[in-house]
């Protein structure tokens, strides 16, 4: 059925296409835009870092996508091919096929979108489809999606299914959200400095079978689940403030082992900036807050909603060894950033100025009470004590700074302390917390032309786990078109000196308009990749890299 389904759409669609393609320069004939990027790896086996035999040797991720635009008129849909999954990504990826297709219009102040679609309401508590290709997320509705604005209010209402891999998961979403823009909604307000945004949402899941067993124990469960959150964002010169509170009935699931507990979800940020200082400020507080469409998903499996990440994602390799990772079953969350430039010709400015960036996060558990026993008959699970903090999960604290010397040099420095429960991040036993120091500086030297050299001294040292890690990168801009580098990650204070390693890469990159490719050579330590404190397992590998990725 649903192969037929994907038959009539594209034969329904290839006309459209073939004329556009014919009649590119018509206005009349509409205009194809899309996008690919293929990234396969030969794999070497390498025993001594944990690197086990592929028995295919080379494993490929691919997708592409098409979008058909004509006037008010967008249809589109993605290709994607996993032959087999390259490690690390979700077996289940296995094949190919096209799991995103879509048709939409707008007619005055609707919109229409059937088919596949991704949406987010407010900050994303109570709602988030979104795809993540590097780590292997697509949580896209199927269903039908209508858009409704005037006069100030934006309406949006949705009904779909969740992708589950090359499948969809059992549960139907449905949801509703208004937002107000009192600037447009009230006249006189349209020159007023403070601008008002008020929302809210309501939505909710329904997943057949109304008996669960859990262990030994028979449970009804709620086959309707209900979540709504309100919002309210403020701004007025250089502040700006969002707030946004979110509540969930009672969801029990496999992910908080089958309790009867609401959820809650609170979310701050405030913005204060002006010419050479910036200041950021947000605070987090869930409790018993995954929202999955199907009751028994794991992992990362069919999330409704999303709970970012307070902390910073550093770009650098040892900064970033230890990430963090939300915690949805329950945290509380604090971060703080202030920037500041320092203008030229001053003492700290010097010639060119000098910025600095200071950073700070960290992220608790609840302070919670657990029912004795643990499941009596309310299955309450526990209860917490709003005004207290549980054990440390993660900290971080950074400064930046970065000068420039001359035209052609300028140096970043930067330096963090972390702190990082490895038990609960990773939901592991028997490692504890570690602490970790790092320093590292980037050196970036400009010739004459297109030509240029970047330097990486990175070292972070650490009392447990694998302990001292020292990582150097040289890359070298050759042209505007060629880039090529060589780095080392070596873990010299490891205890056991036969697993003191070298992680080694070299890498060439071509850039040409649109088109990028990349082909490198080294190994891969086993560790875990975050975007947004959305995490995956990364396998130690040894191998050829190609990364082909391109746009028209």
């Amino acid at each position: 059925m649903k192969k037929s389904f994907y038959f009539i759409f594209f034969t329904s669609l290839f006309p459209f296409l073939s004329h556009s393609q014919e009649n590119n320069s018509s206005s009349n004939a509409g205009e194809i835009h899309g996008n690919m990027q293929m990234d396969a790896q030969y794999y070497n086996p390498d025993s001594s870092i944990g690197a086990a035999p592929v028995p295919e040797k080379m494993l490929m991720n691919g997708f592409m996508n098409v979008i058909y635009t004509k006037g008010n008129f967008t249809a589109g849909a993605r290709y994607e091919s996993y032959l087999n999954p390259i490690q690390g990504y979700d077996p289940r990826y296995k094949g190919s096929g096209i799991p995103y297709r879509f048709a939409s219009y707008k007619a005055d102040e609707l919109e229409v979108t059937a088919g596949n679609f991704y949406e987010q309401f407010g900050s994303g508590l109570v709602l988030r489809a979104y795809e993540e290709k590097g780590l292997g997320i697509d949580n896209v509705l199927d269903g039908l999606r209508l858009k409704y604005s005037v006069h100030g209010f934006y309406l949006k209402g949705l009904t779909g299914k969740q992708r589950s891999y090359f499948s969809q998961g059992p549960g139907i979403v449905r949801g509703f959200d208004g937002e107000v823009h009192l600037s447009e909604l009230i006249s006189k307000w349209n020159e007023s400095p403070t601008q008002i945004i008020i929302g809210g949402s309501f939505v909710s899941k329904f997943q057949s079978g109304d008996k669960v067993v859990y262990q030994t124990s028979a449970l009804n469960v709620p086959q309707n689940v209900g979540a709504y959150a309100g919002r309210i964002s403020v701004s007025r010169g250089r502040i700006n403030l969002m707030s946004e509170y979110a509540f969930k009935f009672n969801d029990p699931s496999a992910f908080n082992k089958y309790i009867y507990r609401p959820g809650e979800a609170f979310l701050f940020n405030g913005n204060y900036s002006m010419k050479g200082f910036a200041l950021s400020l947000g605070a987090k507080r869930t409790d018993n807050f995954s929202f999955k469409s199907d009751r028994g998903a794991a992992g990362s499996d069919l999330n409704i909603n999303f709970l970012p990440s307070l902390a910073r994602q550093h770009t650098y390799s040892l900064p970033a060894l230890y990430p963090y990772a939300t915690q949805p079953n329950g945290e509380i969350a604090f971060r703080g950033e202030i920037s500041k430039k320092f203008k030229k010709e001053t003492a700290l400015g010097g010639k060119y100025g000098t910025d600095i960036t200071l950073n700070f996060s960290r992220a608790y558990g609840l302070d919670t009470t657990h029912t004795l026993p643990f499941y009596d008959s309310t299955r309450i699970g526990y209860t917490t004590n709003l005004y207290s903090l549980g054990q440390l999960y993660f900290s971080d604290v950074n400064i930046e700074f970065h000068k420039k010397f001359s035209p052609k040099v300028k140096l970043m420095l930067l330096f963090a302390s972390q702190a990082y429960n490895k038990d609960i991040i990773q939901g592991v036993q028997g490692f504890g917390t570690f602490y970790s120091t790092i320093g590292m500086s980037e050196l970036t030297y400009k010739f004459a032309g297109e030509k240029s050299i970047r330097w990486e001294l990175q070292h972070l040292s650490a009392k447990q786990d694998q302990k001292n890690w020292a990582m150097s990168l040289v890359e070298v801009g050759l042209s505007e078109n060629w880039l090529v580098s060589a780095t080392d990650m070596y873990n010299y204070g490891n205890e056991d000196a036969s697993k003191r390693f070298h992680y080694y890469n070299v890498t060439a990159v071509y850039v040409k308009n649109a088109t990028r490719i990349a082909l490198g050579y080294g190994r891969q330590r086993a560790g875990i990749f975050c975007v947004g404190g959305v995490c995956r397992y990364v396998p130690a590998s040894n191998g050829l890299l190609l990364s082909v990725t391109s746009s028209f």
